[in-house]
């Protein structure tokens, strides 16, 4: 296990930092966007008895976080294997 040159290593961390900051801005889009930007609106439609623009302010953008945790750990597992420093 481990990288056989060093552009392989940077190949590999250039891609997975890419990853985390694409997911890392669809959190903050849905966390800022919907919670705070556009509240107003989403407050129109109801989701589970509240408010939409509320509940993503106070649940949705913790349930997206946990979502994107999964998202990663299939995305980084692919890449491992592209990169063959998968651990299985």
């Amino acid at each position: 296990m481990g990288f056989e040159n060093n552009d392989k290593a940077a190949g590999y961390w250039r891609e997975n930092l890419r990853l985390v900051l694409g997911l890392l801005t669809i959190w903050a889009a849905v966390s800022f966007g919907c919670g705070i930007l556009l509240v107003d609106v989403l407050n129109e439609f109801h989701f589970m008895g509240f408010k939409l623009g509320f509940w993503f302010a106070q649940q949705g953008a913790m349930y997206v976080f946990v979502a994107l945790i999964f998202v990663y750990v299939a995305l980084v597992n692919a890449l491992d294997k592209k990169y063959n420093v998968h651990e299985d």
